[in-house]
């Protein structure tokens, strides 16, 4: 058998080994935004390097930011040949509410063909099924691109300090385009290429009444409620027909193309498909669009959280001294982060009144972007989905936001081929995360066609 077989039947041999490197990835509990887990952090690092070293990687360096370490590997075969850039992040978001988990959040436990545990999707099966390609290739014979890899631990906090060490480290990441699995599959039987992901602006907002708690008995009737007020305002960022109100908002969105709305349609992501997938009655939404292009084709504005008062079990009367709001906002090409900051800011000038006063954190963003589906690249993935699913790959606008890959076009100059393994029913950024297996084992032979697809293509001849 040539390499490339090889390779295959090695994947198909070593489904445990990969499990198990993914299982011993999922205890450390690398939570970004904790610092309590700060060392747990580290380790999740150093774990990833050591990997690459024992993959052969000639280079392999663990690189301090001003929060969270960057992990960077190199494997170059040859000058001749197409480089390969790798993203993933092996930080994962906080697993609470804890009671909420049937198994113990950082105790990976399989149940019939899923593995649950928090970062088995989003994204550490991810990375682990990178490797779980590269593995058996390097296993298998000389690899057929030059790869390499970078690693954060910081997306899911908005990825701060990513920008900065792509700009200081522009030589060292040069390549002919990146990878990134941090998207997923609308199906397990449907092979998925993302193509379009919108971007992000985040936001908390506060709302200040008395200095302190009050007696609501006292002084109910002559304090403006900061809970109110705050849900007030809420109330009043969308209009009965679900659109956004704050001036200015839609006025750089795109229309979407009558060709792009007819592609969307055919995808099998139906009113039925979204009411059974999130577990509603019925829909809701900016008229005029369908599910699909509200998902990913439409921005929208959400509260993430809210927080005022006494919240505990039984009854406290009281008013409130303050309250708050997690809000964000997910973007479409053509809008500013920046400018949708200074949006808000002016709804809330104008809106707010004068009986109260609030103040506004801005936190993570970025702009949304669009890869062209021509590219040679993606052209090398939809051949390699199509080769192991037997069926040709859908095309999908995530509603998701993946910062790096704007930084990366921006930066570095090249284009991100977006894919994943994860299913939409993975619970991402909720309890009982999970990971369906065969699905899993199914994407590291597509990586195995795709970095082979890659090195045959013409396109790519001469390397970078």
């Amino acid at each position: 058998m040539d390499d490339f077989s090889n390779a295959i039947q090695y994947a198909r041999t070593h489904k445990q080994d990969n499990l198990d490197s993914l299982v011993e990835l999922l205890k450390i509990p690398s939570v970004s935004t904790d610092p309590e887990h700060q060392l747990d952090m580290l380790t999740a690092a150093q774990w990833i390097a050591w990997q690459l070293t024992t993959l052969g990687f000639q280079k392999v360096e663990v690189f301090p930011t001003a929060k969270h370490p960057v992990v960077f590997g190199e494997l170059l075969v040859s000058p001749k040949v197409p480089t390969v850039l790798i993203y993933g992040h092996y930080d994962v978001q906080p697993a609470e509410p804890l009671e909420l988990w049937q198994s113990p959040p950082f105790e990976p436990t399989q149940r019939g063909e899923n593995l649950y545990s928090r970062g088995a999707s989003d994204m550490k099966g991810q990375v682990i099924a990178t490797l779980g390609a590269v593995k058996a290739i390097t296993a298998s014979g000389k690899p057929p691109v030059n790869l390499k890899y970078i690693v954060e631990g910081e997306e899911e906090i908005g990825s701060p300090s990513l920008a900065a060490f792509l700009q200081e480290h522009k030589d060292l990441l040069s390549c002919s385009f990146a990878l990134n699995p941090d998207a997923g599959m609308i199906a397990a039987d449907y092979p998925t290429i993302v193509y379009a992901l919108r971007g992000l602006a985040y936001f908390e907002l506060k709302v200040f009444g008395p200095q302190h708690d009050l007696h609501s008995g006292l002084f109910g009737g002559v304090v403006h409620n900061p809970a109110i007020v705050l849900s007030d305002l809420i109330a009043g960022m969308h209009d009965l027909k679900g659109r956004i109100t704050l001036p200015g908002f839609y006025d750089k969105v795109l229309p979407i193309s009558d060709e792009e709305r007819q592609a969307l349609s055919q995808l099998p992501m139906d009113d039925e498909y979204y009411k059974k997938m999130m577990g509603v009655p019925v829909l809701w939404g900016e008229e005029g669009y369908s599910a699909s292009e509200r998902v990913g084709a439409r921005p929208t504005l959400d509260i993430n959280g809210l927080y005022s008062g006494f919240t505990g079990t039984g009854s406290k009367t009281v008013i409130p001294a303050w309250a708050m709001a997690k809000i964000s906002m997910r973007l479409v090409p053509n809008q500013d982060p920046d400018e949708v900051h200074a949006q808000l800011r002016q709804y809330l000038t104008e809106h707010a009144p004068n009986t109260v006063h609030w103040d506004l954190l801005a936190f993570a963003s970025g702009e949304a972007c669009v890869t062209d589906i021509n590219h040679p690249a993606v052209r090398a993935l939809s051949q390699a989905l199509q080769s192991v699913w037997n069926k040709q790959p859908v095309y999908k606008r995530d509603g998701g936001s993946i910062p790096v890959v704007v930084d990366m076009r921006k930066i570095l100059g090249v284009e991100s081929v977006l894919t994943g393994f994860g299913l939409p029913d993975d619970n991402l950024h909720a309890p009982n995360e999970k990971l369906h297996l065969p699905t899993w084992y199914l994407g590291i032979e597509a990586l195995i066609h795709f970095f082979y697809n890659v090195a045959k293509s013409e396109d790519f001849k001469g390397g970078v």
